[in-house]
């Protein structure tokens, strides 16, 4: 497979860097969050998912833990060579076709926030071409702040700190973000375009793909259940 260069997205730091910035070595350092959790509480016990950028499977795991049967989905073969256990395909998320649907489609890391329009839309077609019709697709989204009030830095309990240094825009509704993760012994940097949606662009831009959200899973609303629009 030839992988797709990436416009406007690099990385630094030692290993290898994915056309899209992202640090395989970084991202195998990177502790599990709440992901898992939610998941858990908002999907059938033992459902089928289909994780689109799995990346090293930092949340593939924890859900194959928990009974979860998940088909691990990633552009880059280096992450997916980190993935144990899981069902895994090598494909850029946009160009996926299984010819099956799954009970769950996980679309998570903010991909939504593509800074290309164009992306975004071929992002939710692959979710709406694989979702059952009673199934559901989970996305994770910004918060409402994301891009503002920089820069800002969080050091996690495990030790290590991350930093979203900018946000500058590059026009048409979208930003150049640049973050730093530091260790101790090891510094990553990212930079990467994203687009900000207000709510209301967020539910527009699923119901254009045939989605309609069916809850807020999170207070902060950054996660977010949805089925498709023409089931009630």
């Amino acid at each position: 497979m030839e992988l797709r260069v990436r416009v406007g997205h690099q990385g630094s730091g030692p290993g290898a860097i994915t056309p899209d910035g992202c640090a395989v070595e970084l991202y195998s350092r990177l502790p599990v969050g709440a992901e898992p959790d939610v998941v858990t509480a908002a999907v059938p016990a033992g459902a089928r998912i289909l994780e689109l950028g799995c990346g090293v499977g930092r949340v593939t795991h924890p859900l194959l833990e928990r009974g979860f049967a998940v088909t691990a989905v990633d552009e880059s073969q280096e992450m997916l060579d980190r993935v144990r256990e899981a069902r895994t395909i090598c494909s850029p998320i946009e160009d996926l076709d299984l010819g099956g649907t799954f009970d769950v489609v996980m679309l998570a890391s903010f991909l939504v926030h593509a800074g290309d329009v164009a992306v975004r839309r071929a992002l939710l077609r692959t979710c709406v071409r694989h979702v059952a019709p009673d199934g559901c697709v989970l996305i994770q989204r910004e918060g409402d702040d994301w891009h503002t009030n920089l820069p800002r830095e969080r050091v996690d309990p495990s030790g290590f700190t991350v930093r979203i240094v900018s946000a500058e825009p590059i026009g048409d509704g979208a930003n150049s973000i640049h973050a730093e993760y530091e260790f101790l012994d090891a510094t990553w940097t990212q930079t990467f375009l994203s687009r900000p949606l207000t709510k209301r662009q967020f539910e527009g831009a699923l119901a254009e793909a045939g989605l309609r959200v069916d809850t807020y899973l999170t207070e902060d609303r950054t996660w977010v259940r949805a089925r498709l629009s023409d089931r009630r």
